[in-house]
């Protein structure tokens, strides 16, 4: 009899080790092709909502846009760019009390590198970024650049007109096919700038070659060495996002996580690295994705009930 029990008790304890190895093996494996790379950091951006740095990470309006990508001379941290119909711009900072990125083109002129520019700058019109507050300076531009006019006025700002005579003493406009100090009539301060139809800078419809834009004079704004160039665009999170996800995404940024989103429906996550995705932030349990090395404990308890139930039947 004590033989036939140590028997029955022998088997139970292999059921039950070989059952809940099994209940959780799938979960493992779900784990390792779901969890998405988010990072808090690209380069030397910070990263935050409603940002990420990769698919399932921020928020899906802004993923097709905004993305963390390897670029030669980052230091193998990324590089984060904006992606538009146009081209891909690479950012330089951003503002999130403001609502407000800044992007550098590269046809973009500046007063140590000017240059014609063969591509237009344009944003997607369905995208969620609008033109913010930078000042276009179109550069060895034709006569008749002056006399174009959009709604009955004319695109060139001429109380803007020192800002031509300030970047024109820059040595690079003879890049641009100019002599050195050029005339100011072969600029023009666009202000303010309408995109047209096509969202695009057409510098071609308007009769010049390059441009620049600058974000901030600084402190000293005759010297458009010291200028801060760029192209600053203001961001809009939609009202969905604004209402729903916000207060949730605060939470998580708070407990350490970074915000992003569960295919198929585009729910929000909260990515908390290798301990998983949670519904609210990474001090809670409420764990919907689990790391490989933490098994669920509901999964084990199932494994227990049924190496009971097995070694009840064979009793």
């Amino acid at each position: 009899m004590n033989n036939l029990i140590s028997i029955n008790l022998i088997y139970f304890f292999f059921y039950l080790i070989i059952t809940v190895i099994i209940s959780s093996a799938p979960m493992i494996k779900t784990t390792a092709a779901v969890e998405p790379a988010c990072k808090t950091h690209c380069g030397p951006l910070e990263i935050k909502y409603p940002f990420g740095t990769g698919h399932g990470c921020g928020s899906p309006r802004f993923h097709p846009y905004v993305t963390c990508s390897s670029a030669a001379g980052s230091g193998g941290e990324g590089e984060l760019r904006l992606t538009t119909h146009t081209g891909s711009y690479q950012i330089t900072s951003i503002s999130y009390s403001d609502s407000v990125l800044t992007v550098a083109p590269p046809c973009m002129s500046n007063c140590t590198s000017m240059q014609p520019s063969p591509a237009n700058f344009g944003l997607d019109w369905a995208g969620p970024f609008q033109l913010g507050p930078s000042t276009f300076i179109l550069l060895a531009c034709s006569p008749e650049t002056y006399s174009i006019t959009v709604k009955g006025n004319p695109i060139c700002d001429p109380s803007s007109l020192y800002l031509c005579a300030d970047i024109y003493t820059c040595p690079g406009v003879v890049a641009l096919g100019l002599p050195l100090f050029p005339p100011t009539n072969t600029c023009c301060v666009y202000s303010p700038v309408n995109l047209g139809p096509e969202d695009e800078l057409d510098l071609e419809a308007l009769g010049c070659e390059g441009y620049s834009s600058v974000v901030a004079l600084g402190d000293f704004p005759t010297d458009p060495a010291r200028w801060r160039y760029g192209v600053a665009l203001k961001y809009t999170l939609g009202g969905l996002d604004g209402y729903d996800v916000a207060p949730s995404c605060r939470g998580c940024e708070q407990s350490g996580g970074v915000c992003g989103y569960a295919p198929p429906r585009n729910s929000f996550v909260c990515v908390c690295g290798k301990y998983g995705n949670t519904t609210t932030d990474c001090y809670s349990y409420n764990w919907i994705y689990t790391s490989s090395s933490v098994l669920s404990s509901g999964s084990i308890w199932q494994g227990i009930l049924a190496a009971v139930s097995i070694f009840l039947i064979l009793n």
